[in-house]
């Protein structure tokens, strides 16, 4: 399989990388860098790729059309995975049209791109975040829309219906995965599980929300990457997934398993949520199993022990 991989050097899209290359398939992706977070970081995810012969690295902008264009057109691709995105629910409050032109328009010329070269399948990233509020739990994927929380979810929202509009018009096959809080090596600084775990290492103050009265339903980055490769592997006209662990984790004992792993007490401080944060997330991951034979099997503690590991080996040692 030839895939073409934006978001190539970044949390998940490394991981990806990875697993396409073990099993032997060709992997153009494409990244720009850009510096939501460290992009020495994202340069040194994906610099054990590029000794690969089946990798690609393209450094561009999925809002460059003609850029996007023409790394499209090098082609036979069989599949566009699409994970490159201005990602943040609360960095996006503040930055809406910034949101909207990358992750909507950098959509639309991705599949603009694969439309031209005739491209059958195309998987797209998007989030939990979508469900905003729902009263339903946990949440289906057949839930009604419509209401997102902040620009970042509407984005991923807009990108789902772009994606239905190319398969009704060009029979794309489009399948949308809506990833439930992934975390583990490598996961970006701003994350939770990232961001408690430095904390607590540097003795420094974070906020809880609502006393850690919230729920997360934590999913490890092994469980997205294998149904990812799944979805890859099943074009299905038009479809959307939620790709979750199904067991929601309450904040404050989340915190409290950070604490324990890295053997210090954390300094809590608590506050009302902002109203861009839902109380809970909570996959229904039926459709996942039936669809895509999707299993999670890492739990929360033995993720964030792995966690820990790669934080102890990569971070406290450099």
């Amino acid at each position: 399989m030839k895939v073409l991989l934006t978001g190539a050097a970044g949390f998940i899209g490394s991981h990806v990388a990875e697993a396409l290359l073990a099993r032997n398939d060709i992997v153009v992706g494409v990244d720009n860098f850009n510096d939501y977070y460290s992009p020495a970081r994202k340069r040194a995810n994906v610099a054990p790729l590029l000794s690969k012969v089946n990798f690609t690295l393209h450094e561009a902008d999925i809002r460059d059309r003609d850029e996007i264009e023409r790394i499209c057109a090098q082609g036979g691709f069989d599949v566009v995975l699409h994970l490159a995105a201005l990602a943040g629910v609360r960095s996006s409050i503040t930055n809406g049209p910034l949101y909207a032109e990358v992750n909507v328009l950098g959509t639309v010329n991705l599949l603009e791109a694969a439309r031209k070269v005739r491209t059958p399948h195309f998987v797209f990233a998007s989030t939990s975040s979508v469900y905003g509020r729902s009263t339903r739990i946990p949440f289906r994927e057949d839930d009604p829309l419509g209401h997102p929380l902040a620009p970042y979810p509407a984005t991923k929202i807009a990108g789902e219906v772009m994606g239905h509009a190319y398969h009704n018009l060009f029979a794309i096959s489009f399948t949308a995965l809506r990833f439930f809080s992934v975390y583990g090596p490598r996961g970006r600084p701003d994350m939770m599980p990232y961001h408690v775990t430095e904390c607590i290492v540097k003795g420094q103050e974070f906020t809880l929300y609502e006393g850690g009265q919230m729920h997360r339903d934590w999913t490890y980055i092994d469980d997205i990457v294998a149904g990812i490769l799944a979805a890859l592997d099943r074009p299905m006209e038009y479809q959307v997934i939620n790709l979750g662990r199904g067991e929601p984790v309450l904040m404050a004992d989340f915190v409290r398993l950070a604490e324990r792993l890295v053997g210090k007490p954390a300094h809590v401080v608590t506050a009302p949520a902002p109203p861009s944060e839902p109380p809970i997330t909570y996959a229904d991951v039926t459709r996942a199993r039936d669809l895509l034979d999707y299993h999670p099997k890492v739990s929360v503690d033995e993720g964030m022990r792995r966690f820990w590991e790669w934080y102890q080996s990569e971070v406290l040692a450099q």
